[in-house]
């Protein structure tokens, strides 16, 4: 999977001609009318929709102040006090996201730059939702006070990793920012999760959502921060063209690039921040206004800094019209509704051919502009005449002979020895009266018969259920990472996990029951059909599979979000610990399909083992050596998704550990296989060490699998990011 940077220099060369193209002035100037009248037409049909019998001829008179229309105590309570405050909000915080989303974009000269995507909105929200839980704060201020230091936080991180290296490459960069995103978020339902009366508080305001506004207190106590966040964006759009040329050659105009990166940083901060404590998290909405309004602007800064916010505002001022009538007489979040329309639209610019004058699917290139190096297996340095080391063991038995790895074997005998020391560990944990050497034989069968009953009926069941799923997303990651000659790459990256989620809850609700094995895989399926077939396939597209791949999982994400906002507090509240990831209540009864499934895809995964290795180099050197790539690749996706949604089923979209799976395994075992059973055997050990740490780490709570390993896995992420492994590089 290969990715690009836009060419900056070829980018100043197209600004500078831009002015002598009266027709693109044109275009432009026709554009921005456009736009201002569309915001201006969903303002008006803002302030006339809503729950009230209070139609476009009352709001007009109340607005004009005809036929006493002020004196209504009715029509003031709901134009006054409502709608009014609901509008002016929805118009600011969607300009504040839209131009955050386009500076950030600027800034670190990535298309793919949000501050969802960057974690900059889950760093924000985790402060507000701090600063509510825990001090009890409700004021404006307060908010603002609490989500400004936590977007200070995901900010710094974030331009700490953009400045490494002129910048990195954009899959890195976005990967980081999913990674920081990730552990403030499982932070934050660390904090609602077990509690059904903080999460009934917190569903719709942390998914994003303008019902609460009510009167312009807060906008007001705000207004001045964003108003500063405004003139701070607009005053740095010059600099910040600059800056697109490079900082030498910003620095010999006479800007200061580590300022200007400061003042973008600023800007962001406070736009972000004071959008969050208004109306809670709102991802994508910056991703999807900075990716049209540069489609209709091309490299005019300026033009798409102004223009992303007016798309901003418009999209999310709409998307709250919708909400309020999509599912009368309930509100949906507005978050989903974004999702809704958004990821298709995102799809379409994606596939556009503007995408082409966008560098968004050229070649990768290094940070000085050669083409990148592929990344290709290590292979050991020897001197002439050397003897051949023993990588390996040969065993034989009669007329059979088995070739065994040697550093690979040892590695997955250690691992198995941790899974078991990791299964007792689990099966003793709570207990103050069974020791460890109890425990032991209680797993294995023997001793006292009520330690085994114990054990083995209650716990064991539990634990066979984790260690499989683990297992089948060890394999998952480690198959998707070769494919993708990427140990970055995961089957979160094609929005397998989230489709997956998706189809298990729908199943739950036209069923009835919970946990229909095959609802998993299918959800998987048709996810990663999507994102393959509208991307146009993988390996080489650039962007395109990652864009798509997020707007897969923003589309799932909201499907799954819809069926939770329309169950009952006590339905919602279980079914949301399971899409955060949890063991709870799983047995081996929902462990036994999984287990068949891997009885039937570990032995094919063995199989093409072989041919994995040779697929990590290109793929002519792989068709030279007898290897069939497409035929390959797509045995090997097939296998992925089916484990990834069997895994799914069984305890939800746990995070990182299709990730740091494979990592770990092919550190033990080295570099020259591809470590199969090593990497299934990690992701085991890693869900069961997960849970119990879960079930432990606070008396009396237990805290889901999904949010340990999310909330450990993202510094995790960052380690492998920040490394000097050339392996680790994207």
């Amino acid at each position: 999977m290969t990715l690009s940077h836009v060419d900056p220099e070829a980018e100043a060369v197209d600004d500078q001609a831009l002015p002598d193209a009266p027709h693109g002035r044109r275009t432009l100037l026709i554009a921005s009318a456009s736009l201002l009248a569309a915001v201006l037409v969903l303002a008006a049909l803002s302030l006339s929709v809503g729950a009230g019998e209070v139609g476009p001829g009352d709001v007009l008179d109340y607005l004009l102040g005809r036929n006493g229309a002020r004196d209504n105590s009715r029509l003031s309570l709901v134009v006054g006090d409502l709608r009014i405050p609901r509008t002016l909000t929805a118009l600011l915080v969607g300009a504040a996201l839209g131009t955050s989303g386009s500076l950030l974009q600027a800034v670190t000269r990535n298309p793919l730059a949000e501050t969802g995507l960057l974690g900059v909105n889950a760093g924000a929200s985790l402060g507000v939702v701090v600063g509510i839980a825990f001090l009890g704060v409700q004021s404006g201020y307060g908010h603002l006070l609490w989500a400004f230091g936590g977007a200070v936080a995901a900010s710094a991180l974030v331009l700490f990793i953009a400045g490494r290296r002129g910048g990195g490459s954009p899959m890195r960069l976005v990967l980081a920012g999913s990674a920081l995103g990730a552990t403030f978020g499982g932070i934050t339902s660390v904090i609602i999760v077990n509690s059904a009366e903080t999460y009934d508080r917190f569903r719709f305001w942390v998914l994003g959502s303008l019902a609460g506004v009510e009167g312009f207190g807060k906008l007001t106590s705000l207004l001045p921060v964003l108003a500063v966040g405004f003139v701070v964006a607009l005053l740095i759009a010059r600099p910040l063209s600059a800056l697109a040329l490079g900082d030498d050659l910003a620095r010999g105009l006479g800007h200061r690039p580590s300022a200007i990166r400061v003042v973008v940083a600023l800007a962001v901060t406070l736009l972000t921040a004071s959008a969050v404590a208004l109306v809670g998290p709102i991802s994508f909405l910056g991703l999807l206004a900075g990716f049209a309004a540069r489609a209709v602007t091309g490299p005019r800064l300026t033009a798409q800094i102004a223009l992303a916010g007016l798309i901003g505002a418009g999209v999310l001022t709409g998307a709250d019209v919708l909400a309020r009538v999509v599912s009368r007489p309930f509100e949906a979040p507005v978050s989903v509704i974004i999702a809704l329309i958004g990821a298709p639209v995102l799809i379409g610019i994606v596939r556009s051919r503007r995408m082409g004058a966008m560098g968004m699917t050229d070649p990768a290139t290094e940070e000085g502009g050669r083409p990148a190096r592929k990344l290709l297996p290590r292979l050991p340095l020897r001197p002439r005449g050397a003897k051949e080391p023993s990588e390996s063991l040969l065993l034989r038995s009669g007329g059979i002979s088995l070739l065994v790895p040697r550093r690979a074997a040892l590695a997955a005998l250690a691992l198995a020895a941790l899974l078991v020391c990791a299964v007792v560990l689990s099966a003793y944990a709570g207990q103050s009266d069974m020791g460890l050497v109890r425990t032991f034989n209680a797993v294995l069968g023997s001793g006292d018969r009520f330690d085994v009953l114990l054990v083995q009926k209650f716990r064991l069941g539990r634990i066979v259920a984790g260690l499989t799923a683990g297992a089948a997303l060890g394999l998952a990651g480690c198959l998707t990472q070769t494919l993708a000659r990427n140990r970055l790459a995961t089957p979160e990256l094609l929005g397998v996990n989230d489709g997956a989620t998706a189809a298990v809850l729908v199943s739950t609700t036209l069923t009835g029951t919970f946990g229909a094995w095959w609802a998993g895989p299918i959800g998987a399926l048709v996810a990663v059909l999507v994102v393959t077939t509208v991307s146009g396939g993988l390996g080489q597209r650039g962007y395109r599979v990652l864009v798509v791949g997020l707007a897969m999982s923003a589309l799932a994400s909201a499907v799954t979000q819809v069926v939770l906002a329309r169950r009952s507090l006590n339905s919602a509240s279980s079914l949301y610990v399971w899409t955060s990831g949890s063991l709870n209540g799983r047995d081996y009864s929902v462990a036994v399909p999984v287990l068949i499934g891997l009885a039937v895809l570990v032995p094919l995964a063995l199989v093409v083992a072989r041919q994995l290795n040779v697929l990590r180099f290109d793929d002519s050197t792989a068709s030279s050596l007898g290897v069939a790539p497409g035929r390959v690749r797509m045995v090997c996706l097939l296998l992925a998704v089916g484990l990834a949604g069997l895994a799914v089923g069984i305890c939800g979209p746990v995070g990182f550990v299709a990730l740091a799976s494979p990592v770990i395994a092919g550190r033990l075992a080295g570099p020259l296989r591809v470590p199969v059973l090593g990497s299934m055997l990690t992701g085991a050990v890693l869900i069961v060490l997960a849970d119990t740490i879960g079930r432990v780490v606070f008396d009396g709570v237990e805290v889901p699998v999904g949010i340990v390993t999310t909330v450990l896995g993202g510094p995790f992420l960052l380690w492998v990011l920040l490394g000097r492994s050339a392996a680790a590089r994207v």
